[in-house]
């Protein structure tokens, strides 16, 4: 009865616990559903949804298969082929697309890896079908990891198979008629002549134009599909790089030279003090270089174009045991002893290959035999032998090795057994100026040795250049004073103050990772678009370079340009209305001599123009001027043109038409080929445009 007392005395408060733990439960069980502001999907594409575990397994499975890509550019690739994905796949299906085993097989002998490796081709060195198929056939038995794998990507075939099926369909749609032909053909062959009269923009001072913020996004609005914008970041910052101080290379420039001079070190086993040689005197180089260097020891032989640039002389000269040094390099102070040198460590020679029919990676347009590639390698031979200079152009034109051939042929710094072993053979066994021909798997090689390198073993010590601990805290505590006297100083007043340099980094977008000047920095892009980051604020960010100070200058939300944008691209267009205004009022009179007296200036001729080039001589292109000018006939005058350089007026003299031609094949087929290239990126591009488009992948990246 006590018990149940108590129970009843303090009912109201497990009323309450048990309340709260089921509020607790509840609102987890929104938060994992994707309630209170919580996304679950990273994005739909006209209400189809892109569910967040699908997409993060995706860019985990990129970034597997590509290595050092980045989970910000994984996703980004991810998103874009997700969307792709989704609008096609619309298409796919008011289409009522269907694909079969030969389209999938499309899709893989497009593939190089699969195309080309050698146990799925033919005789020929052609893609076999049949050959690809008993591969598949026999993994799912033979390899069951690798066959799920397939499986797992079979979705993705058949809609790359779709996809590359309608896009086959879509381009059949783009033709050109003769007529275009025609006209492609008139438009590039015709020529206008004309006199003109052209008043430039320039003419008016741009402070003589006053354009408001209001006036630019006005006409943005007007023109709005063409100066859209997606919401973005403008930026400043300054980088304070943690660098060492003068005081602190000539301490570390102290210390590598020590390493030259004999020193007595304690030595832990004896118990006792040694007497450590110099660096040029020790015997054991590899257990020195190890014991003081920053980079291991290298035992690899370098030709002199190896080594850095500015002392490749000196270190190539050195005497076996004598130091160089200590140098910077690459970062670095540096001590390096010569260990040994030898010759013939690297080859230059140049080649002509003539391949045969069935040789070693063949191209199906070679149909000559072995043995008439024999006579043709051994002419070669006689007319490089007969005019040696000429070997360059011979191997431009004759030779069979699309990898030296722009290069006539020549291939620097061959190491030992880089090449087929004939070819290797020949090279490193014959001296300089040596010609003659080689058979190998490929053909048959007319070769010149024209160079012998020898090489050097070195030993090197190299330390570092890295600021010591007291400069370490100096720049620290000079970026935080910044970031802190930043909240209440001007940001460019303050940089200047502190010798700094404020570098803007403006269009930030979202899911942007890079930002020119300190490279990748997610962490900034995502406190830039943080709820909590306004305009104004400071923030301090550590990256390997050092520290950089970052303030928040705007938000720009989705819609025209930003404001800072449209005085670049907008500015220009509208002033020089304005300023065409002015210009007009000036250009009083119906004819070009007219014009030109009123205006003080002079009548120009323009000879020869066409419609496909339509640029006037000293002064620029002029489409709508000359467009106008093949507009009127002989000796007709235009009114005033706003051009898009100045305000012209124009005379047309004569208007010289291209001499009909039997048929105008050429001309459509070149535009049939241009328009059908365009295709897909331009498809893509529409679908997008005219797209529901939700993105929230900057919440999970």
């Amino acid at each position: 009865m006590a018990v149940l007392s108590k129970i009843r005395q303090r009912s109201l408060i497990l009323i309450l616990v048990i309340g709260f733990c089921l509020l607790a439960f509840i609102i987890g069980d929104i938060i994992n559903s994707g309630g209170f502001g919580v996304t679950r999907n990273v994005g739909s594409v006209n209400g189809k949804d892109i569910p967040v575990q699908d997409f993060l397994q995706k860019v985990n499975d990129v970034q597997a298969r590509q290595q050092g890509i980045s989970p910000t550019q994984a996703a980004n690739a991810v998103w874009s082929q997700e969307v792709d994905n989704i609008l096609f796949e619309e298409r796919f299906e008011k289409a009522g697309l269907r694909v079969g085993k030969d389209h999938i097989f499309n899709v893989y002998a497009q593939d190089p890896q699969v195309a080309q490796n050698p146990q799925f081709q033919n005789a020929l060195g052609k893609f076999d079908k049949a050959k690809f198929n008993e591969f598949l056939v026999n993994m799912k038995t033979t390899n069951p990891a690798q066959w799920q794998m397939i499986e797992k990507n079979k979705g993705l075939v058949e809609n790359a198979a779709k996809k590359q099926l309608y896009l086959t369909m879509v381009k059949a749609a783009f033709f050109a008629t003769d007529v275009d032909g025609k006209a492609k053909y008139a438009a590039e062959t015709d020529k206008a002549s004309f006199d003109y009269v052209f008043v430039p923009y320039s003419s008016i001072n741009d402070d003589q134009v006053k354009v408001s913020d209001e006036e630019l996004v006005a006409y943005m609005k007007k023109n709005e599909k063409k100066y859209k914008s997606e919401a973005s970041r403008d930026l400043e910052f300054v980088l304070i790089e943690n660098k060492p101080s003068q005081e602190d290379e000539a301490e570390m420039k102290k210390e590598i030279n020590s390493l030259l001079l004999p020193k007595v070190e304690y030595n832990e086993t004896t118990k006792a003090n040694d007497t450590v040689p110099g660096f040029a005197s020790v015997a054991n180089n590899e257990e020195f270089v190890n014991k003081y260097s920053d980079i291991k020891y290298d035992t690899t032989y370098v030709t002199k174009k190896q080594l850095p640039v500015e002392f490749a002389e000196q270190i190539y000269n050195l005497g076996k045991g004598h130091v160089f040094g200590p140098y910077i390099d690459n970062g670095y102070y540096k001590l390096t002893k010569m260990i040994n040198k030898k010759g013939n460590a690297s080859a230059k020679a140049s080649h002509i290959l003539v391949a045969f029919k069935g040789g070693a990676a063949p191209d199906p347009s070679i149909t000559r035999t072995k043995e008439e590639a024999k006579a043709k390698a051994d002419d070669l031979l006689k007319q490089v032998n007969a005019n040696p200079g000429n070997f360059a152009m011979l191997a431009m034109t004759n030779t069979d090795d699309p990898g030296s051939k722009q290069t006539g042929g020549e291939y620097d710094n061959i190491m030992p057994n880089q090449m087929v072993k004939p070819f290797n053979d020949f090279v490193f066994n014959n001296p300089v100026g040596t010609t003659g021909v080689v058979e190998t798997d490929f053909g048959y090689h007319v070769i010149k040795v024209t160079g012998k390198n020898e090489a050097v073993q070195l030993a090197t010590v190299a330390q570092k250049i890295e600021p010591s601990e007291a400069t370490t805290d100096a720049i620290f505590t000079k970026a935080s004073k910044m970031e802190m006297e930043a909240e209440e100083k001007p940001f460019a007043d303050l940089a200047k103050s502190l010798s700094l340099t404020v570098t803007p980094a403006n269009k930030v977008m979202a899911n942007d990772e890079n930002i020119q000047g300190i490279g990748s920095q997610r962490g900034i892009v995502k406190w830039a678009y943080s709820n909590d980051t306004k305009v104004g604020d400071v923030k301090k960010f550590d990256i390997p370079q050092g520290h950089v100070i970052v303030r928040l200058k705007t938000i720009n939300e989705k819609g025209v340009l930003p404001i800072e944008e449209a005085k670049i691209s907008v500015l220009p267009i509208v002033r020089n209305e304005k300023k065409a205004e002015l210009i007009r009022k000036k250009m009083e009179g119906t004819s070009v001599e007219a014009v030109a007296q009123k205006t003080g200036s002079t009548v120009a001729s323009a000879v020869d123009v066409t419609l496909a080039n339509p640029t006037i001589a000293n002064v620029g292109s002029e489409p709508k001027v000359v467009g106008k000018a093949f507009g009127l006939s002989a000796g007709k005058t235009s009114g005033l043109i706003n051009g898009q350089l100045g305000v012209f007026m124009v005379r047309t003299k004569t208007i010289a038409k291209a001499p009909a031609l039997p048929n105008y094949t050429a001309f459509t087929s070149r535009l049939n080929g241009e328009a059908r290239q365009q295709v897909q990126g331009r498809l893509s591009n529409a679908l997008k445009d005219n797209a529901d488009i939700e993105d929230n992948r900057s919440e999970f990246n």
